[in-house]
């Protein structure tokens, strides 16, 4: 029996599984690991399959099936990690952001950098004026079909490329003249180069948006960047916070809490509350990773952090890896031939197959607008479920930036909003991206005044004007907005969370003097010879304990053990 068990055993050690790791230019990268192979072992893979040695800016990602997104730990076993049946899916994608992409010391890393951002434009996480986008847009164009050449390049050939979601035909014009004009002869490194410089100028640069609400209920975007913490909510940056005044990070449940300390000892508690629990602890472990990476001088420095306080139940996490600084100093001392870039082709994503190549609304009729509003509703279906930085939990979660509502149910032919030339932001578009001044009118707005996009069903939902919707809708808000008949429920969750801490205060206290009982009582019993044990020994009590419990109860569980061990020998 013993042999089949270590033999079953033996058998499941050895069992292969098949990994798909996608890759920035959306290739893929298959391969073969043992069961027990840590997260570390498959990234090596990946670093060698890409001739890279500045990869501690990189990660992998991937997608549970509940929808929510992971980081691999690379000190973990994969298999463990993963919930989804083998064969396994993941994405290999940008994890720390590089505080200046133009000091990476290889041309290789840069590309690497540059295929992520273009990513980041192409599904509006990096926001900007039309002008900058434009220049970004162009400078991709450059970088991937060349010089303009007449020859080559028909008028509107610009309009074949998809850089955002949408375009305008305004914009498609400018970059196309600042393509031909401005930056000819620029080699594809070259092109890349300024691009990074350019995006890195953007207040977005970096953020992986993660979706909450605050105290009040309203739709925030929470991120972590190169230099700080962002909260991102409305039009506007509402919160910018520099690593070095942010004390401590936890989470509760879906409760998320950030501990701030400025100037003259001035600090501050910011609340979030996320979708769910485990996108609660995604976004803590994010935060965590991030500011021992960008804060931190050595690596020697991280501590393993508790999410929670002692007596609420709580994980604990330590960042493996190098910090920023650590990786600079070690980049400095590549000495290598620079290697072989096989640079792709501009193509679209594929993760976004119905957005690709989508219609300029801008040229659609009036009376066909409904119709493209629901198209490109689809895309956005396709967005949520791809992984990639773009949140992807539920419709509540919102792709890229969600816009929060505007006011109560309305027709859904009024509500739209246009977009400035100038500039866009979080507040005007579920697909936040440049486009001409008066030259589109968005889809619809959302049905919900805390904030959440409408999906194809929730629309139908919205325009049916159902009780249970409306009773689902009243009812998050009752929960989330004090101000707004939630202040009941509110107390209720304080005075809940303290009956529970007291109860697990009683629970740690009497586990402790149970503890101290019994380790009184094997001091006791045992030969230590002090004159505070003897005197315990010659009191009556403790001499009828020995006798009628202690005595009785040994020789029991001698006589277990010794059966235990024959069967084991038995077999």
């Amino acid at each position: 029996m013993l042999s089949r068990w270590m033999s079953g055993s033996s058998r499941n050690l050895d069992r292969e599984y098949n990994c798909t790791v996608r890759l920035l230019d959306d290739s893929e990268y298959t391969c073969t690991i043992q069961r027990d192979a840590k997260g570390q072992y498959l990234f090596d893979l990946l670093c060698h399959h890409l001739n890279l040695l500045e990869k501690d800016y990189f990660g992998i990602r991937f997608v549970d099936p509940d929808k929510q997104r992971h980081w691999l730990e690379f000190t973990k076993s994969v298999v463990k990690q993963m919930r989804a049946q083998p064969p396994f899916t993941m994405c290999f994608r940008v994890k720390f952001y590089p505080t200046d992409p133009a000091a990476l010391k290889e041309e290789i890393t840069r590309y690497l950098v540059f295929l992520q951002i273009k990513r980041d434009l192409y599904h509006g996480r990096l926001l900007c004026k039309t002008s900058d986008a434009a220049l970004l847009a162009a400078y991709i164009l450059q970088a991937e079909i060349g010089d303009y050449d007449p020859g080559k390049h028909p008028e509107g050939y610009s309009s074949k490329f998809q850089f955002f979601p949408k375009h305008s035909e305004k914009l498609e014009r400018k970059i196309a003249e600042i393509h031909k004009s401005e930056l000819s002869g620029q080699t594809p490194a070259t092109s890349e180069l300024n691009f990074l410089r350019k995006a890195q100028t953007l207040e977005t640069y970096g953020v992986d948006p993660h979706p909450c609400k605050d105290v009040s209920g309203n739709a925030a975007f929470l991120a972590f960047t190169p230099f700080g913490f962002v909260v991102l909510q409305g039009n506007k940056r509402v919160h910018f916070i520099k690593w070095n005044e942010v004390t401590k990070m936890k989470f509760e449940g879906k409760t998320f809490y950030l501990y701030v300390s400025q100037k003259e000892e001035k600090k501050i508690v910011l609340t979030y509350f996320a979708p769910t629990p485990e996108a609660c602890k995604h976004l803590w472990k994010c935060g965590i990773e991030n500011q021992a990476f960008y804060k931190l001088e050595k690596s020697s420095q991280v501590r393993t952090v508790s999410s929670s306080n002692l007596f609420f139940k709580g994980s604990r996490f330590r960042y493996s890896g190098r910090v920023a600084k650590e990786v600079m100093e070690s980049s400095a001392k590549i000495k290598r031939e620079p290697p072989e870039i096989h640079r792709a082709g501009l193509v679209p994503s594929r993760s976004c197959p119905s957005i690709t190549h989508g219609p300029r609304l801008s040229s659609v009729p009036r009376t066909r607008r409904r119709a493209v509003h629901i198209s490109i509703m689809e895309g956005l279906e396709s967005l949520r479920d791809s992984a990639h930085s773009t949140p992807v939990r539920s419709a509540s979660h919102g792709d890229a930036f969600a816009a929060p509502g505007r006011g109560g149910r309305a027709d859904s032919s009024e509500r739209v909003a246009v977009i400035a030339d100038e500039n866009y932001s979080p507040a005007d578009s579920v697909l936040p991206t440049p486009v001409a001044e008066h030259s589109l009118e968005l889809m619809l707005l959302s049905r919900q005044a805390n904030g959440a996009p409408c999906s194809i069903e929730e629309e139908k939902e919205s325009e049916a004007g159902t009780p249970a919707a409306e009773a689902e809708e009243a009812g998050e808000l009752r929960a989330l907005c004090p101000g707004a008949g939630g202040l009941g429920a509110a107390q209720a969750e304080q005075v809940n969370k303290f009956v529970l801490s007291v109860l697990r205060l009683l629970l740690v206290t009497v586990g402790l003097l149970f503890v101290l009982l019994l380790l009184l009582i094997v001091l006791t019993e045992s030969d230590l010879d002090t004159a505070f044990f003897r005197d315990i020994r010659q009191t009556p009590e403790f001499e009828q304990f020995h006798y009628q419990y202690f005595c009785p109860l040994r020789r029991w569980f001698a006589c277990k053990v010794r059966a235990v061990v024959s069967l084991l020998i038995d077999t």
